[in-house]
C-alpha cells in the first residue's frame, strides 16, 4: 500500500506543478521557490514529516522535500547553537543535494553542448 500512496502524493505533486505551469504561464523558477517555501511551511506546522510518515518517497523526493530539509535542520541546529546554528543547520542536511546538483551539471555541461 506505501508503493501506492508515495505514487499518489508525488503524482499530485508533480500534477499540482504542471497546472502551475499551463494555467499561469509560469516559469519552472517559479515552481522551485514556490515549492521550496510550500515545503518549509508545511514543515513550520508540523505537516511535512506526517506526509512523509504517510507516502515515504512521494514525499520526500520532490523539491518540497528540498524546503522542509532547510527549515528542519536550520531549527534543530538553530536551538542547539543559536544564530550560527542556523547557518551550519542548513547546510548539514542539504550539502550532499547541493553537491552533486552542482557536480553532475559541471558534468552534463562538459559531456554536451550547453547553450548560452
Amino acid at each position: 500500500m506505501i508503493f501506492l500512496y508515495a505514487f499518489l502524493v508525488g503524482g499530485a505533486i508533480c500534477l499540482i506543478g504542471q497546472l502551475l505551469l499551463d494555467i499561469f504561464k509560469w516559469t519552472p523558477a517559479h515552481l522551485v521557490v514556490i515549492f521550496v517555501v510550500l515545503g518549509a511551511v508545511l514543515d513550520v506546522f508540523g505537516l511535512y514529516d506526517r506526509l512523509i510518515d504517510f507516502a515515504g518517497a512521494g514525499a520526500s523526493v520532490p523539491i518540497t522535500s528540498f524546503g522542509h530539509s532547510l527549515l528542519h535542520g536550520a531549527m534543530s541546529e538553530g536551538h542547539q547553537h543559536g544564530y550560527l546554528g542556523i547557518a551550519i543547520g542548513i547546510f548539514k542536511l542539504t550539502s550532499a543535494g547541493i553537491t552533486s546538483a552542482i557536480l553532475f551539471g559541471f558534468l552534463v555541461a562538459l559531456l554536451f553542448k550547453p547553450k548560452g
